[in-house]
């Protein structure tokens, strides 16, 4: 079959090498792809919020099966408009993609359905949201209501950095995302990410992992997209799992379909583990960014399949085969990130590096110039491996990090860290 996948990211690159890996796969297109997935699939220009244009690319292209990548085109309706066309599309309704695109819907949600979640409010002018921090201190927590990109969510340990936050956000920093904040009870406990897919009616877990979000060695410094990721994450052991889908994933498809929403796609639910029981953090509507970096090198051509099913309405049918292994990324950014960062600084020695099914380098944010590899975002390379033992894994992935020649560049040393001191 002809496959596309939207996108241009890391994700979008682990994606697509899992996907050419099964032999259902004809022909695969990435648009608008990036000098990595170029490697290995066609890569096209397609304005990817743009359903119409979708549409009609499939058309053009003969198109059988679509699979979004990240929040943007769900949010606005690329997976509907799919759906009218007749096209077969991995992900959801811009009515349920909602759970990512507004925080507030997603407590409403969980309100709605007893899921356990922090206590939060809403709140759409800065002096009521003051008002709000200034009666309940610190530590608390700050979001964007909207999408930004992975950036608006502020841990603030003290009162001024909230202050900060919410006026930052009611001045404009994340665009419209911020023209509604929402404040939330700070949660205490290790975070962790749960996978799963949903076709409406049936929920399949495919995965634990663990994200790093701050740019710092001992998740110190401010929030990113994240700076590396490994799988499976031993905090979020069998029991927790099976609370979490129970008493949080589950209710929370039922009250969608309930509203008439039914969930199609995967589903990522960022859990806060403390006492041996999770709470919701937030929802994602997509493959996480790295996660999808070490589940994609865990699951191989098997992801393709399992996403047909979910995409089909076969889900119950469906099995994960997951080998005994680790997985681990580590991210490797542009200097200055999460701020302002020199963009073309060119990347030295990716050549030379393996690309198999243990070890590879998934590009997040490169270009081609004059025929070599140039840094074009914040976050540039997913440098991943396998490994018998999560040590191992690791220490395949920095040997790696170790041979790539790039001094515009950056990365944490300590990826793991928690799962390996255990």
């Amino acid at each position: 079959m002809n496959i596309l996948i939207l996108g241009g990211g890391g994700r979008e690159h682990a994606l697509a090498w899992a996907v050419a890996q099964n032999p259902k796969c004809d022909r695969l297109i990435v648009a608008p792809g990036n000098a990595g997935i170029a490697e290995l699939a066609e890569c096209a220009a397609l304005d990817i919020l743009d359903g119409d244009a979708v549409v009609a690319f499939c058309a053009e292209e003969a198109v059988d099966f679509v699979i979004v990548g990240p929040e943007a085109p769900l949010a606005a309706g690329v997976v509907d408009a799919l759906d009218s066309a007749g096209i077969r599309a991995f992900g959801p309704s811009a009515a349920a993609a909602r759970l990512e695109a507004s925080k507030a819907f997603t407590k409403e949600v969980c309100d709605a359905c007893g899921a356990p979640t922090a206590a939060w409010a809403r709140f759409d002018t800065e002096a009521a949201a003051l008002d709000d921090l200034r009666a309940r201190g610190a530590p608390i927590v700050v979001k964007a209501d909207g999408l930004a990109a992975g950036k608006g969510v502020t841990v603030a340990m003290k009162p001024e950095e909230a202050e900060a936050a919410v006026r930052e956000m009611f001045a404009g920093a994340h665009g419209a995302a911020g023209a509604e904040v929402v404040i939330e009870e700070f949660m205490a406990g290790e975070e962790a990410s749960f996978f799963v897919l949903c076709d409406g009616e049936t929920v399949l877990p495919i995965g634990t992992a663990q994200d790093h979000k701050r740019v710092g060695e001992g998740d110190t410094g401010p929030n990113t997209g994240g700076m590396g990721a490994y799988s499976p994450a031993p905090v979020l052991t069998e029991a927790i799992a099976r609370q979490a889908l129970d008493e949080i994933v589950k209710p929370t498809v039922a009250e969608l379909a309930r509203r008439g929403t039914p969930y199609r796609g995967v589903l990522y639910a960022g859990l806060m583990i403390d006492g041996g029981r999770a709470r919701l953090v937030e929802y994602n509507v997509r493959f996480g960014d790295p996660e999808c970096q070490v589940l994609m090198m865990r699951l191989g051509a098997q992801a393709l399949d399992l996403m047909l099913a979910c995409a089909e309405g076969r889900l119950a049918e469906a099995r994960v085969n997951w080998a005994e292994d680790h997985a681990l990324t580590v991210v490797m950014a542009a200097n200055g990130y999460p701020g302002p960062v020199a963009k073309g600084s060119q990347i030295r020695g990716l050549g030379e590096l393996p690309e198999d099914s243990r070890r590879m380098v998934f590009h997040a944010g490169t270009s081609a110039r004059d025929g070599q590899i140039v840094a074009a975002g914040g976050r540039v390379l997913n440098v991943t491996a396998r490994g018998a033992t999560l040590a191992e894994a690791r220490d395949a992935a920095y040997a790696m990090v170790d041979a790539i020649d790039w001094p515009g560049g950056f990365c944490r040393r300590d990826i793991g860290w928690r799962a390996l001191g255990r």
